[in-house]
């Protein structure tokens, strides 16, 4: 019954792009001050989960919220315009699980064919239609009609702030102005920018608005300007990144809106309908789905609880995975060196920017040995090629002479060449083989990692190297397109994605079953860990592995998630659900390892701060993430001091904080040990 009571109390706080039971419970509780609203929305959203239990959903399914929040706000409609009695009671029962149907094939329909959330829809539809039939329905108008409260202002507010505050509450159908109140300081202990926002909203179309008609006095006062507030907090801080560029979309969405305010309301008038919240729905979901068509960089992928949350999510995945879509692993064993890399000084220009060269040199910086002038002295010459990805060959050209030193092939540039179609869909191309080494033929299936020849001086090559490229087209000398590297090392810092620069010296790494093994959790196994601090025994911690709907593992304790994956040959804590203490220490003192070890082998990764901190250091890195994310960034370095053990340190340079990490891996313990400053957490033996 505890996830039911959340689940519902999650309908309310969802109104407000809140995710949570206790803004939820708020909600509940202020719904109250308008009584008759707030037992139809009660008794609605009750229907409405009820109903979907009935029939066959999981309560998983519905804890969210979000299939069950139109019904709510159909049941303050009802509420606000009848009384309730047994009449009117079916009346909106019956409401609510149209509502409840309605979401569902919308939301199936706008996800598949537009990669779009329904937002308040669903609530629209039906609650046009539930006044325009019960005009039809004199029973409802005879013995239901309920008087809704006068709007209440505060007389030492101006008319301004009355009219804001009654718009808040006119969202929920309470517009009066202690309502209002009560609302923007939950929006305020919820998310800054959210409150920020939503008077941003409202000052920018009553201001637009006042202009058109004439009047901005009379334009702050009016009540549909809940759809300012409500297109700004959803375009400037839930369906797109908060940004500076976020908040001037959602100004000019606010802009737009007002056309689509005022013609809605003449035609809506005539039937006596209310606005409700048709231009917020179609203001938003025209800007993202358009967005998207351009894909916008900053469209949210992950939803986290507050906007906040999101962006510091955003902001540490920005630097935790590559920012292209097509990775590749090196094409080679061993320590090779860059020799031109993209939008290189020689060849690499124009459309054929986006390439690499690899040579081989020694600790001189020299590719070869003696005097150079002889083919078999180049370091690189008839060293193993690997296929950097998985794939199909389709080309290959394998017959062309190696050129002497001092000579290249003006006619045939690519010289021996493979050319592999990516299952991503783009082609993989490497070029200056060695004469008849290929040892793949056309239609062989690759996968990343198996030998297809030796690196050669054939085609417009003046030293043996490798040279590789990505492109969208079959055609030889088709434009390049930009690809990123993974799972290799640079000396000892480890790269779990990147371009290196040109003369750094690179060794592509493998996955060693070891590390594959330790960071693979089985579904439904089960940790127990003793929680320690300076030694003293402070709790336990109970985990359970689990599975997401989109196959992500997670760790599951009694009062949070922590996502855990494997990419790329990284393993990765990805992010935390809920408000486990516990799990944070995890996460922060082990955000990623590579599955492959090497002495002494240390690397980076970005840190969430929102992570990091709690209290009021987490509330100013939060506001100071929505305008400078760069000021509050953090950082942790981490490395093996030995094969199971990872060292780190946590950096935030706002606070000059800094911390320590330890974790030991075991093979069947997985997580065996993690410490966080002065906390242990210890696996209990089972």
């Amino acid at each position: 019954m505890k996830d039911k009571f959340r689940a519902i109390l999650n309908s309310y706080s969802e109104i407000f792009f809140i995710r949570g039971s206790i803004p939820g419970l708020i909600l509940l509780v202020i719904s109250f001050i308008n009584y008759n609203c707030a037992i139809a929305g009660l008794i609605a959203v009750l229907s409405a989960y009820f109903f979907a239990i009935f029939i066959g959903y999981k309560d998983e399914f519905l804890s969210s919220g979000f299939f069950t929040y139109n019904a709510l706000l159909v049941g303050f409609s009802i509420g606000q315009l009848f009384q309730l009695n047994p009449v009117s009671l079916i009346f909106l029962i019956t409401a609510s699980l149209l509502t409840f149907i309605v979401t569902i094939v919308l939301s199936h329909i706008f996800n598949l064919y537009f990669r779009l959330q329904i937002l308040s829809l669903p609530f629209v539809i039906v609650s046009s239609f539930v006044y325009l039939a019960a005009g039809r329905f004199s029973n409802l108008y005879v013995t239901s009609m309920h008087a809704t409260p006068v709007q209440q202002s505060l007389a030492f507010l101006p008319d301004w702030a009355n009219g804001f505050f009654q718009s808040v509450g006119a969202i929920v159908f309470m517009p009066n102005t202690i309502s209002g109140i009560l609302i923007m300081v939950m929006i305020l202990f919820s998310s800054r920018i959210l409150f920020l926002l939503a008077f941003m909203g409202f000052a920018v179309g009553g201001l637009i608005n006042g202009i058109f008609i004439g009047s901005i006095p009379q334009a702050m006062t009016d009540l549909n300007s809940f759809n300012y507030i409500l297109i700004a907090m959803g375009l400037g801080g839930i369906f797109l990144i908060p940004s500076f560029q976020s908040y001037i979309i959602a100004m000019f969405g606010v802009a737009i809106s007002t056309i689509l305010i005022s013609s809605v309301n003449v035609f809506w008038a005539q039937y006596g309908i209310p606005v409700f919240t048709l231009p917020f729905t179609m203001v938003t979901l025209s800007f993202v789905y358009v967005l998207g068509l351009v894909n916008y960089q900053k469209i949210p992928l992950i939803f986290k609880s507050t906007p906040e949350e999101t962006l510091d999510h955003f902001l540490t995945s920005q630097n935790r995975f590559p920012k292209e879509t097509i990775t590749v692993n090196l094409p080679f064993f061993g320590n090779w060196t860059v020799w031109q890399g993209f939008d290189g000084k020689w060849t690499h220009q124009g459309i054929w920017k986006y390439g690499y060269d690899f040579v081989i040199s020694n600790e001189t910086n020299l590719t070869f040995t003696g005097d150079g002038t002889r083919l078999e002295q180049y370091l690189c010459f008839k060293k193993d090629v690997l296929s950097p990805v998985q794939g199909r060959v389709v080309k290959v050209v394998n017959y062309l002479p190696d050129n002497p030193i001092g000579t290249v092939d003006t006619v045939n540039n690519w010289g021996n060449m493979i050319l592999i179609y990516d299952s991503r869909g783009v082609y993989v191309e490497l070029s200056h083989f060695s004469q008849n080494s290929i040892t793949v033929k056309e239609g062989d299936w690759l996968e990343p990692g198996t030998h297809i020849g030796l690196c050669g001086n054939s085609g417009y090559s003046p030293q043996p190297h490798i040279h590789m490229q990505v492109q969208l087209y079959e055609p030889m000398g088709s434009a390049t397109f930009p690809y990123t590297f993974v799972h290799f090392a640079s000396g000892n810092s480890y790269q779990a994605h990147g371009t290196p620069k040109e003369g750094s010296v690179v060794h592509n790494l493998s996955t060693i079953p070891f590390y594959d093994q330790l960071s693979t959790f089985v579904l439904d196994e089960s940790f127990t860990y003793t929680v320690t601090k300076k030694g003293t025994e402070i709790g336990e911690l109970k985990l359970k592995v689990k599975m997401a709907p989109d196959s992500t593992i997670y760790l599951e304790s009694n009062l949070g998630k922590l996502y855990v994956g494997k990419k790329n040959g990284t393993f990765y804590s990805y992010h935390i659900e809920g408000r486990d203490p516990i799990l944070r220490y995890i996460l922060l003192a082990m955000p990623s390892f590579p599955l492959h070890y090497r002495p002494h082998l240390e690397w980076t990764d970005s840190i969430p701060s929102a992570t990091l901190f709690t209290g009021w250091k987490k509330a100013l890195v939060s506001l100071i993430n929505a305008f400078y994310p760069k000021l509050s960034a953090s950082s942790g370095s981490y490395k093996f001091s030995s094969e199971t053990e990872i060292i780190g340190t946590v950096i935030n340079k706002l606070f000059n904080e800094k911390n320590t990490s330890y974790v030991k891996l075991d093979p069947l313990a997985r997580i065996e040990v993690v410490k966080w400053n002065d906390i242990e957490i210890r696996r209990k033996q089972p």
